[in-house]
């Protein structure tokens, strides 16, 4: 883990240095997630995301956005008759490459670290914390396309591919899922 925020950390203030244009902005939007790779079919839930984020420009094609956000995750189930909601609280570091296919349109990719706030089941109406059958931390890969109105208003679409297992493994289970957080987010944001 420290040697990924030493990365981060590394890659942003080379950026900085060499940036010729950075600005500042927040975001919040609409996310619809769903845990997959699981022992049993999950639908999908919505949720939400807020937080900031810095554009730092290089040239007039490429930029290099890192944010920093406050976004709920999860999935619904149906097992045995049963209604059964996850909920997931991560703080998610995504740092999004982007390039800007016309002058206010831009592509976007990148890779995500997410740090587990909270983890609660819900059941019937009956919340459980399962916060410690729940691994800290969460790995992922974006990838989605924004718009930017010359007045500071942006608009994002992206999707997130989970690519680590968040469930803790169990010594001696029969079964150890390897489930992974997935799914959109809709954003509105400005920059300043």
């Amino acid at each position: 883990m420290k040697k990924i925020i030493l990365s981060i950390v590394a890659v942003l203030a080379f950026g900085f240095t060499n940036a010729q244009e950075v600005k500042f902005g927040a975001k919040a939007g609409l996310s619809v997630t769903t845990v997959t790779g699981g022992e049993f079919s999950a639908g999908s839930k919505v949720g939400f995301h807020v937080g900031g984020l810095a554009e730092i420009k290089f040239g007039e094609k490429f930029a290099i956005q890192p944010e920093l956000l406050y976004s709920t995750k999860g999935a619904s189930y149906s097992l045995f008759g049963l209604d059964q909601k996850v909920n997931y609280s991560y703080i998610d570091i995504p740092v999004m490459v982007k390039y800007y296919v016309i002058e206010n349109l831009s592509i976007e990719a990148g890779p995500q670290v997410g740090v587990l706030m909270s983890a609660k089941s819900e059941i019937d109406g009956e919340s459980v914390d399962i916060k410690d059958d729940s691994k800290g931390i969460d790995f992922g890969f974006n990838i989605g396309a924004g718009y930017k109105l010359s007045n500071g208003i942006m608009f994002q679409a992206r999707y997130c591919l989970g690519l680590a297992d968040v469930s803790e493994d169990v010594e001696g289970a029969v079964v150890n899922y390897n489930e992974k957080n997935n799914g959109f987010q809709i954003s509105v944001g400005y920059q300043f």
